[in-house]
C-alpha cells in the first residue's frame, strides 16, 4: 500500500508546481513591455505513479498518481513565423534604404522648383535671347554673363551635393552596416558558447534565446539569413532551442558563406572592398566574410548593406555602377556637353570691338568626368561681358550669333543621344521621378508584409495582460484546493493519530 503520508506528498507537489506558475504569469506580466521578450508557460507531468511495473509490485487495484511537478518553463514562439519574417524584413531594409537614398538625391536636385538646375538654364537662354535684341547694350551683356555664371554655380552644387551625399553613404557602409553586422554576429557567437555551456546541464535558458533571436532579427535586415539549431546534447531537456548556424543566403536562396558556426565557435567577421574605375571614382569591389570573398555582382543578398551598395555604387567589369554614380555621370555628361556647344558658338562669333573671338565661354575640362563639378567660366571671359560673341558679322547692332548661343541649348547635341540639353535633364528627372516612386511604393509594401508578419508573430509570443490575469486566477485557485487538500489530509490524519486510540474508553 501507499505511504500514509502520499496525500500530503501529493498536495505538496500541487503547491510547488501552481507556485511555479503564479512565479512565470507573474514574470510575464513584468516583461510585458520589455522589447524582445517571449511569453513563458509551465508544462506541467504527472510524477510516476505508484506502483512502478515490476515483477515484486504490491497486489492493488491500480497504479495511482503521486502529484504533479513543473517540468520546464518554455517559451511561446513559432519558428516558421520567425523564419517568414525574417525573410521579408530583409527586402523590406532594401527598399527603404534604397527609397531614402533616392529621397535624398531629390531633396539635391531640387525639381520642379523656382531655384533649381532647369530654371537657371531657362534664366540663361532667356538672357541670351534679350542679348540678341539688344547686342550692343552693356547691361545685357552682363546679365547674360552673369547667368552663365549661375549655371555653372548650379553644376558645381548639385555635383558637390551627390558627392558629399554619396560620402555619406560610404561612411555608412563603412561605420554603420559594417560594425553593426559584425557585432551582431560577435554577440550571437558569445550566447552561443553560454547557450552551449548551460543546456547540457538540464537547464532551459530562454532570456539567453530571446537576446539571440532580438540579434538575428537585427542581422536578418542587414543580409539576407538562414537560420539553423544544432542540439548541444548531454542532459537539455526537449524545450531547449540548441545552438544557432548562421549562413549567407543569395537572391536565388542559396549558401554563400557561414556567419556563425556554432561547431567552430567563430564567427566570420564582414569587411568591404573598394575599387576604382579608369577615372578614380571609387566604388565598391567585394564583400568578404572571413575567408569567403564574394564579388559585387554575386552578392545578391537583399538587405540594408546591399541597398547601401546599390545606392553608393559597385564596380562591375571595371565600370562604377549606382544610384549615385548614374546620376553624377549623366550630369557630367550634360555640362559638358553643354558646355561645348556653347564654346564651338562662342568661338566664331564676334566680340562687342568686331574682332573673331576665339575664346570659349565655359570651361569644363578636357573629359566628361568631373565636368558638373568643374565646370566654371572660363579664365579669358570672366568678368568681361564685352567678350561674349553676340554678332554673327562683327557689326554692333548684329546679335544673330547671341541667337545661336541659346539655340544651340535648345539643339539635339551628339554626345547626349542626339538630344537637347533641356531634354536630356527632363529625361534625367522623369528617370529619377519613377525610381524613386517605385522604391517608396516596394518599400511600403514590404514594410506592411514585415508589420503583418511581426503582428502575427507577436499573437503568439507576445504577452497578453487579460490572457495572464486569467492564468493567474487559475492557478491560484489551484494553489488554494492544493493548501486545502493538504488541510484536510492534516485532519484525517490527526484523527488516525490522536483520536482514534479514545474509541471505546
Amino acid at each position: 500500500m501507499g505511504s500514509t503520508f502520499q496525500g500530503l506528498e501529493i498536495a505538496r507537489s500541487a503547491l510547488y508546481a501552481q507556485q511555479t506558475a503564479l512565479y512565470t504569469t507573474s514574470n510575464n506580466i513584468a516583461n510585458a513591455n520589455t522589447e524582445g521578450y517571449t511569453r513563458q508557460r509551465v508544462n506541467f507531468e504527472q510524477i510516476s505513479p505508484y506502483p512502478a511495473a515490476g515483477r515484486n509490485r504490491p497486489e492493488v487495484v491500480g497504479q495511482q498518481g503521486t502529484g504533479v511537478q513543473a517540468g520546464s518553463i518554455e517559451r511561446i514562439r513559432n519558428s516558421y513565423l520567425d523564419a517568414q519574417y525574417r525573410s521579408q524584413t530583409g527586402t523590406a531594409a532594401y527598399w527603404s534604404m534604397k527609397s531614402e537614398a533616392l529621397n535624398r538625391m531629390e531633396g539635391v536636385i531640387n525639381e520642379p522648383s523656382d531655384t533649381g538646375l532647369s530654371a537657371v538654364l531657362d534664366d540663361f537662354w532667356s538672357s541670351l535671347q534679350d542679348l540678341s535684341s539688344t547686342p550692343e547694350e552693356s547691361g545685357a551683356r552682363s546679365v547674360a554673363l552673369q547667368k552663365g555664371q549661375a549655371v555653372a554655380e548650379t553644376f558645381n552644387y548639385i555635383s558637390d551635393s551627390l558627392t558629399n551625399v554619396r560620402g555619406d553613404l560610404r561612411d555608412q557602409i563603412d561605420n554603420v552596416s559594417v560594425k553593426s553586422i559584425n557585432s551582431y554576429m560577435n554577440q550571437i557567437n558569445e550566447l552561443n558558447k553560454q547557450i552551449a555551456e548551460m543546456e547540457p546541464h538540464g537547464m532551459v535558458t530562454n532570456d539567453l534565446y530571446d537576446k539571440r533571436d532580438v540579434l538575428i532579427d537585427e542581422l536578418s535586415s542587414m543580409v539576407n539569413i538562414k537560420v539553423e539549431y544544432q542540439e548541444t546534447g548531454g542532459l537539455a531537456p526537449t524545450a531547449t532551442q540548441g545552438v544557432a548556424k548562421i549562413t549567407l543566403m543569395d537572391g536565388q536562396g542559396a549558401p554563400q558563406a557561414v556567419l556563425v558556426d556554432p561547431d567552430s565557435k567563430t564567427y566570420q567577421p564582414l569587411s568591404v572592398k573598394y575599387g576604382q574605375d579608369e577615372n578614380g571614382m571609387e566604388a565598391v569591389e567585394s564583400i568578404t566574410f572571413g575567408d569567403t570573398e564574394i564579388s559585387v555582382e554575386g552578392f545578391t543578398s537583399k538587405g540594408e548593406l546591399k541597398g547601401l551598395i546599390d545606392s553608393y555604387g559597385y564596380l562591375e567589369d571595371g565600370t562604377v555602377k549606382g544610384t549615385y554614380p548614374d546620376m553624377m555621370k549623366n550630369l557630367d555628361k550634360m555640362a559638358f556637353s553643354f558646355a561645348q556647344a556653347i564654346n564651338a558658338v562662342q568661338q566664331t562669333g564676334y566680340t562687342k570691338d568686331g574682332t573673331v573671338s576665339g575664346i570659349n565661354f565655359f570651361d569644363a575640362g578636357g573629359s566628361e568626368y568631373g565636368a558638373a563639378a568643374n565646370i566654371s567660366l572660363s579664365d579669358a571671359i570672366e568678368g568681361k561681358p564685352d567678350l561674349i560673341a553676340a554678332s554673327a558679322d562683327g557689326t554692333s547692332g548684329n546679335g544673330e550669333n547671341a541667337k545661336k548661343l541659346s539655340e544651340a541649348m535648345r539643339s539635339p547635341l551628339e554626345g547626349l543621344g542626339n538630344t537637347s540639353v533641356s531634354s536630356f535633364y527632363e529625361g534625367m528627372i522623369g528617370t529619377l521621378g519613377v525610381n524613386a516612386q517605385e522604391a517608396k511604393r516596394q518599400a511600403t509594401n514590404s514594410t506592411s508584409l514585415v508589420d503583418q508578419s511581426d503582428l502575427q508573430r507577436q499573437s503568439v509570443s507576445s504577452v497578453s495582460l487579460d490572457e495572464e490575469m486569467t492564468n493567474m486566477i487559475k492557478f491560484q485557485h489551484a494553489y488554494n484546493a492544493a493548501a486545502r487538500s493538504m488541510t484536510a489530509v492534516d485532519e484525517m490524519l490527526d484523527r488516525i493519530i490522536n483520536n482514534m486510540g479514545l474509541v471505546g474508553r
